[in-house]
This record gives structure tokens, C-alpha cells and sequence, in this order.
């Protein structure tokens, strides 16, 4: 093999190395800060959580509404999965115990999943998904049907950013309570399959 051929390989030899070394390094980053970003949240401190999403401004409003949704509604994690890497996004599986289950009387404990997309370390996008029931839904379009001056001025800016998430997610509470009164609500439980 002549010197020029040589070289060549051993430059396309060291690109791949270190092309792979930063992937690997900046999996890592993002995972970690992915992480991170899950224990802001939980901790129940705004601050701490805005600084995690500085990179992702256009998320703050729904994500900082929910960590107050989450905190008034007494979300207590059951299981917390690592961030994992899903296509091009890193999602972080937390499942927990939560006042508005309590109110229905349903012994089903929620699956919340955040969905980041993370660059670097940097988090550019935070959303969430959830496996909430049916029923749970539904319950809420009867509230806000049903009972709307329990939700109407506490629920202003529902998940955009609204001042008072905490007084929403209770007086949803509320209403759930009342809601499991009604024949709608039987008629849901009369079907009702919770997954294991």
C-alpha cells in the first residue's frame, strides 16, 4: 500500500472514531440533560425548571403550566423509567399517583411521558403525552360543560401559560367528585377496562 492510500485510510480511520466518540458524547449530554430537566420538574420549583428549557422558549408556557397543574393536583411518582432515545426524540416515561384519579375513585395510576427533542445538552422542545382513560377525559369535558364557574376563571390560560394552575387542577378535582355521581359516569364504569 503506498503512502498516499495510507493516509487516506488513517484520516477516514480517525473522522469515523471521532465522529462516533462526539455521537456517543453527545448522547450522553442529552440524555443527562434529559434527566435533568425530569428533575426540575418534579421538584415543583418554576425557576429551576425555566432554566432547564432555555434553549426551547416557545415550550415554557404548557410545561411550566403543568409542573403548577401537577403540583396543585398532588402528582406523587410511582415509577420513574431512564430518558431514553426514541427516533429523533428522548422520552422520559413517569408514572404517578394523582388527586383526580383519587376523585374517580379509580385505582389507576397515570403514565406521563415527556417528549424531548435535545440538541447538545441543549432541550429545543418539550412536550408531554399521557395514557390517561377514557373516562378521565370525559370527565373533564363534563366539567367544563356541566360546572363551568368552578373552571372558567381558575382555568384562564388552561396549559398556555395561565396564572393559576393549582386553583384549576382543583376545582377540576372538585367536579370530578360531583361527576361520579351522574348516570354518565356509571355508564362508563359499567365498561370500564383499566390495562394492566
Amino acid at each position: 500500500m503506498n503512502s498516499r492510500i495510507r493516509l487516506s485510510v488513517s484520516l477516514l480511520i480517525l473522522v469515523s472514531t471521532t465522529g462516533f466518540g462526539q455521537s456517543t458524547l453527545y448522547a450522553e449530554q442529552d440524555l443527562a440533560a434529559s434527566e435533568h430537566f425530569i428533575d426540575a420538574f418534579y421538584s415543583f420549583e418554576p425557576e429551576r425548571l425555566r432554566r432547564t428549557l432555555l434553549s426551547a422558549q416557545q415550550s415554557i408556557p404548557a410545561i411550566l403550566y403543568y409542573q403548577g397543574w401537577a403540583e396543585g393536583g398532588n402528582y406523587s411518582v410511582v415509577r420513574r423509567k431512564g430518558c431514553s432515545v426514541s427516533g429523533n426524540e428522548i422520552v422520559c416515561p413517569v408514572t404517578v399517583k394523582d388527586d383526580l384519579m383519587i376523585a374517580l375513585g379509580i385505582d389507576f395510576n397515570v403514565t406521563d411521558t415527556f417528549h424531548l427533542i435535545v440538541k447538545e445538552g441543549d432541550i429545543e422542545s418539550a412536550t408531554t403525552s399521557s395514557n390517561d382513560l377514557d373516562v378521565f377525559r370525559d370527565a373533564q369535558v363534563w366539567v367544563w360543560r356541566e360546572r363551568p364557574a368552578l373552571v372558567d376563571e381558575a382555568c384562564t390560560g388552561y396549559f398556555d401559560g395561565g396564572e393559576t394552575p393549582g386553583d384549576c387542577v382543583r376545582a377540576m378535582v372538585g367536579g370530578f367528585r360531583e361527576y361520579t355521581q351522574t348516570d354518565e359516569f356509571a355508564a362508563h364504569m359499567s365498561k370500564l377496562e383499566i390495562p394492566k
